[in-house]
Parts: structure tokens; C-alpha cells; sequence
């Protein structure tokens, strides 16, 4: 699911980056800084739509740079448990099959697959088929995310193609 939200930043400039141009290079770091990072609380920031404050500078004293704090609004994606994705598949194998879907990766057991899908290591690219349906690397597929686990830098997602409307998207 995606979000709008509005955001805050410390970011920290060397003594070097200070004069008329240090507005710009605090939106540059910003950028730069918070761009297709992931937050356990928030998930994957996509994109920073605007800046919307950047607070008075404060200098670190004995260092020479300075601290800002910075309000942003971004775009994030954030996937929740019975949510369902469009994904392409990056790879199948003998445990199943793992598919991206923007910068979150899921991975797909064979217990989840239809049993109908049977595994062919000796095809290149190796592959999932059945009668209508074909699932190797490239494939785009729609998925049912099962469960996710949150780290503090990274999201992990199971899905299942073993629903009606689910699997190989023509």
C-alpha cells in the first residue's frame, strides 16, 4: 500500500558546504540520504515529494558542521498481509519462486503454488507450468502476500498464488 506522509531528517554538513549554496546542498542530501531507503516503522521510502522546512542550522560545537533538521513530505509503500501485488519473477527453483515487486522482494513456497504448477529445471529458464499457465524468470505474476517481517532497514514478504484471480498475468 502506498502513503503520503510528512517526515523529519537530521541532516549534517561539513564546514566546506556552508555559505549561499547550503540550501542546495541540504536538498541534494536530502534526496540522497532518504531515497529508496526502508524504515521498519514507516517501509520503503519511494520519493520525497516536497521539501517543506528546513530549520535553522545548528553548529556542532568542537566539529565545525552543522545540524539540520528537515520536514519533508514522501510517498512510501508499505505492504500489509493480505494484500495483493503485481510482481515479476526473478528467479524459480526446486523451494519455489522469489518476485519483485518495486524494491520489496517476495518469495513464493511450492506449498503456496498451485499443485496443478509442476517444476521443469531442465527448461531455460528453469519454470513453473501447467496447462495455461507458465511461470519463469520475467513472468509477472499477481500475488497474495501471506505474511511480512519488518526489520529496521529491510522488508520480507510471503506470498501465494493459490487463490481464485491469483498467478500468471496475460
Amino acid at each position: 500500500m502506498f502513503f503520503h506522509k510528512k517526515l523529519t531528517h537530521t541532516i549534517t554538513l561539513h564546514p566546506s558546504f556552508l555559505g549561499p549554496r547550503m540550501r542546495e546542498f541540504v536538498t541534494k542530501r536530502l534526496y540522497k540520504d532518504v531515497e529508496g531507503t526502508c524504515t521498519g516503522r514507516y517501509g520503503y521510502i519511494v520519493a520525497v515529494v516536497a521539501i517543506l522546512e528546513i530549520q535553522i542550522g545548528k553548529i556542532i560545537p568542537g566539529h565545525g558542521s552543522a545540524e539540520f533538521e528537515v520536514k519533508y513530505s514522501a510517498i512510501l509503500f508499505k505492504p500489509f498481509k493480505n494484500e495483493v501485488l503485481d510482481a515479476v519473477v526473478h528467479s524459480v527453483d526446486k523451494m519455489g519462486f522469489l518476485a519483485n515487486a518495486g524494491p520489496l522482494q517476495i518469495f513464493v513456497a511450492t506449498m503456496l503454488i498451485p499443485s496443478d504448477m509442476k517444476l521443469d529445471m531442465n527448461s531455460n529458464p528453469p519454470s513453473l507450468h501447467s496447462d495455461d499457465q507458465k511461470i519463469e524468470k520475467g513472468t509477472l505474476v499477481r500475488i497474495k502476500i501471506a505474511g511480512t517481517r519488518i526489520d529496521s532497514t529491510n522488508i520480507y514478504a510471503i506470498g501465494t498464488i493459490k487463490e481464485d484471480y491469483l498467478g500468471v498475468i496475460e
